[in-house]
């Protein structure tokens, strides 16, 4: 039980580290256009997050899907890039009503993403072969869905306190919160 809470606990600070916040970035950028009646979909689109994370740790345990740390860490912060920019132009649009495929499907593949920019710290920390990393990375996979859901929910907080109490409007709370992911995600593309 003791190893399950090492591995959760990895999971969440994964996701809440400050010093690698480009992870708070891309579920930032996620989770703007929606509001809490939304929830449903959110929780979805963080699931199909954490599946694509997951499903890179587990390809890069057995070896199937190997990337170099540097492409994978250039490819990061354009997935967030990517993400803040298609909030610009759909601000103010019903993002609720839209298929959940064709986001669904970038979602996986942004999750898979950034799951490769864990999977060789992740592979390191853990002995044995790859039968033995299975367990271990669920527990890693379910502290991430517990992180990412707490930064959703914290955005989703913020754009509540602001739309209901000082009257900013949602439109408006997508464009300005994308436009801050993309002002910090545009010198990381730069050092990287």
């Amino acid at each position: 039980m003791s190893e399950f809470w090492i591995y959760l606990k990895i999971g969440l600070h994964h996701v809440l580290d400050l010093e690698g916040y480009d992870h708070v970035l891309f579920l930032m950028a996620l989770t703007v256009p929606y509001a809490f009646k939304d929830w449903k979909r959110v929780l979805l689109l963080v699931t199909i997050f954490t599946i694509g994370h997951t499903l890179a740790l587990v390809l890069s345990v057995f070896g199937i899907l190997m990337i170099k740390a540097d492409t994978v860490e250039f490819l990061i912060p354009v997935t967030i890039l990517i993400t803040a920019i298609y909030n610009l132009f759909q601000a103010g649009k019903a993002g609720g009503k839209d298929s959940i495929n064709v986001v669904g499907f970038i979602t996986l593949f942004f999750g898979i993403i950034h799951g490769l920019g864990f999977s060789n710290f992740f592979k390191s920390i853990l002995p044995g072969d790859a039968t033995d990393k299975i367990w271990p990375l669920l527990e890693f996979a379910l502290g991430i869905e517990i992180a990412q859901l707490i930064v959703v929910l914290v955005v989703l907080l913020i754009s509540f306190i602001l739309h209901h109490f000082a009257r900013f409007s949602k439109r408006d709370f997508a464009l300005v919160t994308s436009a801050f992911v993309i002002g910090v995600v545009v010198p990381m593309l730069l050092e990287r």
